[in-house]
């Protein structure tokens, strides 16, 4: 399998090298950044190599596709989104996303989901798109409901990370419900 470069407006969404390593342990080794993502911080851009070939060996055993954010204007790795858990078979996989603080609150998150949405559902043919999302971090809660996301549950205790237990949302987005939000944005009339 490959990482198909996607394009928005302003982002490039790209395959994630070691040339990225940097960039990555820069993010990832942020407290604000990681507070909510499931894992501890990068220590080292050693670390941030073994995550990506950990990117490259999910993409390869197709289990996971992630790429990189990338700015068009100037060229920026501002972050990543990817599929986790992707089950081609079931048609399924769970969205998950970071970006640098600095550029929080610009609308790239949105900007680039939006494009992996329409990748996962038209390209991908997938029919369920989770997201598991920390109960403390409304801010990503507030995201995917904006982006047609449903809140399905909790699932209590379900992640660890710095050897404490956090509960976490469960949201998803069907195929069908992305086609009704898309066709609704677009004017256009759905039967």
């Amino acid at each position: 399998m490959v990482v198909p470069i996607l394009e928005t407006k302003r982002l490039k969404l790209i395959e994630i090298t070691r040339k990225h390593a940097e960039s990555l342990f820069e993010i990832l080794s942020l407290d604000e950044v990681i507070r909510y993502y499931g894992t501890d911080r990068l220590t080292s851009i050693e670390d941030a190599k073994k995550l990506i070939d950990l990117f490259q060996k999910n993409i390869y055993e197709k289990r996971a596709m992630r790429w990189g954010i990338v700015i068009k204007e100037n060229n920026q790795f501002i972050g990543t989104l990817g599929l986790n858990g992707l089950q081609l078979k079931n048609k399924k996989a769970e969205i998950g996303y970071e970006i640098h603080p600095s550029y929080w609150r610009k609308g790239y998150t949105t900007e680039a989901i939006k494009e992996v949405l329409r990748y996962s559902y038209l390209e991908l043919e997938l029919n369920r798109i989770g997201a598991v999302v920390y109960l403390e971090n409304e801010a990503s809660s507030n995201l995917l409901e904006k982006l047609g996301f449903k809140k399905e549950g909790v699932l209590r205790d379900y992640l660890l990370q710095n050897n404490s237990f956090h509960t976490t949302s469960m949201f998803s987005l069907l195929k069908g419900e992305w086609e009704l939000l898309t066709a609704e944005s677009l004017g256009v009339e759905v039967h």
